[in-house]
């Protein structure tokens, strides 16, 4: 019997080794898996790439995962805001690594992995310093149909940890409005998809048609308790 219902959250996050690229969802601080973030502070894996579209709020969550000094490298879209004065500090004093993508670009790049692309064109970074690698090179271009291209290739993850709202024991996964954000992606792109939900329902309650990701991207998934009200026909947790 097909069962990914984890027992606790540490249970679901055994064995992430040290070096491991971890791909979190999120979208500023809507749909932040913030319970499996502070699981993976207490598992202790070590020299993390971590890939979000920020790097963090405060000193919570991302932040707070950053500030253990155990994350080496972040790929993210938007790495400054008023209160991410944690990686601001690291980045400052070269305690952290940046890779700066553009939004849509990381977006495809984590698509591009689950969808076993191994590679693709685009105009969004030409003629920029993000138009080359880490190492200063250029990244390869191309001139089609009158506009000008870069080659940009798929990030694939170790572990990608997602917060959904509802799903069954097969691990399909409904999301709550714009929580949902990269959650479908990363869950592709990862080797193991770990995903907390509110509610978890009998197999058949979830309307197939409306189950955005489909089991077969989630290993495990683990239920929390809900901190606020919430709509979409669904009870609160208790």
């Amino acid at each position: 019997m097909i069962n990914k219902i984890a027992d606790s959250i540490a249970q679901a996050l055994q064995g992430v080794a040290d070096g491991s690229t971890v791909l979190i969802g999120g979208f500023g601080t809507a749909g932040i898996p913030n319970e499996l973030i502070e699981g993976l502070i207490d598992q202790g894996a070590r020299d993390l790439t971590v890939v979000n579209n920020n790097a963090g709020n405060g000193e919570t969550g991302l932040a707070a995962l950053l500030q253990t000094g155990r994350v080496r490298k972040i790929i993210c879209s938007f790495p400054r805001q008023t209160d991410s004065h944690v990686f601001d500090d690291l980045f400052r004093r070269g305690k952290i690594e940046l890779e700066l993508v553009p939004q849509g670009n990381l977006a495809e790049r984590l698509r591009a992995a689950g969808a076993g692309v191994g590679g693709f064109f685009t105009p969004t970074g030409y003629g920029t310093e993000l138009a080359r690698h880490a190492d200063g090179s250029p990244k390869e271009t191309r001139f089609i149909d009158g506009k000008h291209y870069v080659l940009e290739y798929p990030i694939h993850g170790d572990l990608a940890l997602i917060k959904a709202e509802a799903g069954d024991r097969w691990g399909n996964l409904v999301y709550r409005k714009a929580a949902r954000n990269f959650g479908p992606v990363i869950a592709m792109a990862a080797k193991k998809t770990v995903a907390t939900v509110h509610h978890i329902v009998a197999l058949g309650e979830l309307d197939p048609e409306a189950i955005v990701t489909p089991g077969i991207f989630v290993s495990q998934i683990v239920r929390i308790a809900h901190t606020a009200t919430v709509g979409g026909g669904f009870k609160k947790a208790g």
